[in-house]
């Protein structure tokens, strides 16, 4: 069987785009796009073409994921959308760990002239190598550069999670950053 190659995910497009999966809905609440099993299929399937994956097993992976991502951004507080149900750190770390270990990895390293280079590899499959390579993309990118600079954003009625692009930045977005204002300036006008 040939050994899959996996990618790191220290620049959390993957570890970022399983915990967005729980986003604000436009009206004041929280939509969660894995609440139909068909949605996280849709999901898995783009990324992992014909794999098949348990949509608990990835809905209770997401949750790990953003336990562990409201872990980073600690003292600040986590998401909106965790608060009530965040899972604890102790499990997370569990599920985190072994899903990772379902992946059998095996490093291969490959020294060239002035570069050495490492690559992380798999002989797991289908469900196993989908759950492991969501957990280490996670764990990647928690590990990694970018995650000093992680914020969950505190603007109403947002409840994402987002990397700082500089140093003021306290919103995801622009529109996020407007709505705080607006709500700041009607508090003080009450």
């Amino acid at each position: 069987m040939q050994n899959v190659v996996l990618d790191s995910g220290a620049d959390g497009e993957l570890a970022l785009a399983l915990v967005s999966t729980i986003r604000h809905d436009g009206q004041g609440g929280v939509a969660d796009d894995f609440e139909a099993d068909e949605h996280v299929a849709a999901w898995i399937e783009a990324r992992w073409p014909a794999a098949r994956v348990d949509a608990a097993k990835v809905r209770e992976l997401r949750r790990a994921a953003r336990a562990a991502f409201a872990a980073t951004v600690s003292p600040a507080p986590p998401s909106r959308a965790d608060t009530a149900k965040l899972m604890t750190t102790a499990t997370a770390g569990r599920l985190l760990t072994e899903a990772i270990a379902g992946l059998g990895l095996t490093h291969e390293v490959d020294v060239s002239s002035g570069s050495v280079e490492v690559r992380r590899t798999s002989t797991s499959r289908g469900e196993q190598l989908v759950l492991g390579s969501l957990a280490l993309a996670v764990t990647d990118f928690l590990t990694g550069p970018l995650a000093v600079r992680l914020r969950s954003c505190q603007a109403p009625r947002c409840v994402r999670y987002f990397v700082q692009s500089h140093g003021k930045q306290q919103w995801c977005k622009q529109s996020c950053g407007n709505r705080a204002r607006v709500a700041r300036h009607a508090a003080r006008q009450h």
